[in-house]
C-alpha cells in the first residue's frame, strides 16, 4: 500500500471509522476471554496450539502493542513485566489499557497518522493503516479462542448476532403511527 493519494482528510476518517469498530470489537473479545474458566485455562485442542490463557494474552497484549507501535510511530512490541494470571485480571487489563492505547491513536494529527512506520521489515505503511491490520489480527485470534471455549466446558457469548448459549434477542421497535 502507498500514500499517493492518501489525504489527510482520509486518514483522519478511516482512523476515526477504525477506532469506532476496534471499540466495538474488543467489548466482544472482552466477553469471550471473560468466559475463559480459570480452572481450564490451560486447556489446548492439540498440543503446538497455545492454550486459551495463552491466547487470551496474545489477543490483549497484541492490541495494545499495535496501538501503542501506532502511537509512537514506531513497533517494538514490548510485553508488560507483569502479566494478569485470571481471566478477569486480563479482561480489566485489556479494557483499562484499550482505552488509553485508543485515547492515543485518536489524539494523532494527519501528518502523524501518514508517517510511515517499519513493521521489523515486513511492512512499512503509513501509521494508521496498522489499524486495520489490528483489528483483523484480533479477530482472527479471537474467533480461535471462542473454538477452544466448549471443549472448555464454557459457555460461548454472543459474538455477532448470537450464539446457543447467548441467543440473540431482536429489540423490541415501537411503531409510530402514521400522521
Amino acid at each position: 500500500m502507498s500514500q499517493q493519494g492518501v489525504t489527510p482528510e482520509f486518514a483522519l476518517g478511516y482512523c476515526a471509522m477504525m477506532l469506532d469498530g476496534i471499540a466495538r470489537e474488543a467489548e466482544c473479545t472482552k466477553k469471550v476471554i471473560a468466559a475463559i474458566p480459570d480452572a481450564k485455562s490451560d486447556y489446548k485442542p492439540d498440543a503446538d496450539a497455545r492454550s486459551a490463557k495463552e491466547l487470551a494474552w496474545h489477543i490483549a497484549n497484541s492490541d495494545i502493542q499495535f496501538l501503542d507501535g501506532i502511537a509512537d510511530l514506531k513497533f517494538n512490541m514490548e510485553t508488560p513485566e507483569h502479566k494478569p494470571e485470571t481471566s478477569a485480571e486480563v479482561v480489566a487489563w485489556y479494557d483499562e489499557n484499550m482505552k488509553r492505547g485508543v485515547a492515543r491513536v485518536q489524539a494523532m494529527t494527519a501528518e502523524q497518522l501518514l508517517t510511515p512506520v517499519n513493521f521489523f521489515g515486513v511492512f512499512n505503511l503509513p501509521a494508521v493503516f496498522y489499524l486495520g491490520f489490528l483489528n483483523n489480527h484480533s479477530i482472527h485470534h479471537r474467533g480461535a479462542l471462542v473454538t477452544y471455549l466448549r471443549p472448555m466446558g464454557a459457555k460461548v457469548p454472543s459474538v455477532y448476532g448470537g450464539s446457543h448459549d447467548e441467543p440473540f434477542v431482536p429489540p423490541v421497535v415501537e411503531e409510530t403511527a402514521a400522521a
